[in-house]
């Protein structure tokens, strides 16, 4: 009895221990870095450097300059940040409109000259494009980029705006996107090697279908191509999804989707039947309903974000057929499906 109590404590702990060693493998997260110096090109030691921005529930992040004047602010949230450098003596350059995106290490370096302390010089331009510090290729979709994409939201169609993506099969080439199968490959790697992961959590369960997303619950998705890090387990395409935060603000977005045979055309025509082939594929049903909501629960103390989806994807297929005799039909009006006779 004392050893059952002393390892289910043991077990529990190493439990809720998981999701921190998931996050730890695999970041979502970016990062600031670079050198300070005076106008005579020497390193100033002891420089604060703040970065700050809405995206932040503690809205501030600061660190101090080494005494090689470098520094480096890790684990950002992807958004907009305002960086500061400050030191006595000297006056205060604050860089604004900085994006960061999931995975990207932005070079911000600071130039600092004697002045009073109340002179401020911000600098205000386009954020860095290039990370020099990193060498894998990725191509990141904003959450604007992924409501401008016409299609359904499901991630398999990510394939269709990567040159060089090919995914795994026909059947998932449909208009809009209505499988949930996400693999495809580029530059010859294996389709089925594709991974999402989500706030440091491998869902690779999702390759076989039977588990879907929420892309409404998106901020953004990184779409690693080559380069990737030692800690992917395969060598395909990676996915690496930033899920939303809660904010100060209440908001919110929706989504629906429909269609239907009557909304969809076939190739269909008097050869093909003379050669047996009676009906081509199509949509019996397919229906995509989502919804998000966040706010705070307290103001830059605790925040809350929830969301829910439905879907509904069902196909006809030709020459697919059930056995009368082993098909639990019943009264089930969902079983509207083709029998047959067996011999």
């Amino acid at each position: 009895m004392n050893h059952q109590r002393l390892v289910r404590p043991v077990i529990v702990s190493g439990l809720l221990l998981l999701p921190a060693v998931a996050w730890a493998q695999v970041s979502d997260t970016a990062a600031i870095g670079g050198v300070v110096r005076d106008t005579s090109g020497a390193v100033l030691p002891g420089v604060t450097v703040e970065a700050a921005s809405p995206a932040l529930i503690d809205k501030i992040r600061t660190v101090s300059t080494d005494s090689q004047g470098l520094y480096r602010i890790v684990d950002l949230r992807p958004g907009l940040y305002t960086v500061t450098f400050t030191l006595p003596s000297f006056g205060t350059v604050r860089r604004e409109g900085l994006e960061l995106t999931t995975g990207f290490t932005a070079t911000v370096n600071g130039e600092l000259k004697v002045g009073a302390l109340e002179e401020t010089v911000t600098v205000t331009g386009a954020s860095p494009v290039v990370d020099i510090r990193n060498v894998r290729q990725q191509t990141t979709l904003a959450r604007t980029v992924l409501d401008a994409l016409p299609t359904t939201g499901r991630i398999s169609q990510y394939a269709t705006v990567i040159p060089g993506a090919v995914l795994n099969q026909a059947s998932t080439h449909s208009v809009g996107g209505l499988d949930e199968r996400p693999q495809f490959g580029i530059h010859g790697s294996r389709a089925v090697d594709n991974v999402p992961v989500q706030d440091g959590m491998s869902q690779r369960l999702q390759g076989g279908a039977v588990f879907v997303f929420n892309n409404l619950s998106f901020q953004e998705v990184v779409v690693e191509t080559s380069g990737m890090s030692a800690e992917r387990n395969t060598g395909g395409v990676q996915m690496n999804i930033v899920s939303k935060d809660g904010g100060n603000t209440f908001s919110g977005s929706i989504f629906a989707g429909l269609t239907g045979p009557s909304l969809q055309s076939d190739n269909l025509d008097q050869m093909l039947r003379s050669r047996g082939l009676s009906f081509a594929p199509s949509v019996k049903k397919s229906y995509d309903v989502a919804g998000v909501l966040g706010g705070p629960i307290m103001r830059d103390t605790l925040w809350f974000f929830a969301g829910h989806r439905r879907a509904v994807n069902q196909q006809y297929q030709q020459g697919n057929y059930f056995n009368k005799l082993t098909t639990p039909v019943g009264a089930d009006k969902e079983w509207r499906v083709l029998l047959y006779e067996p011999d």
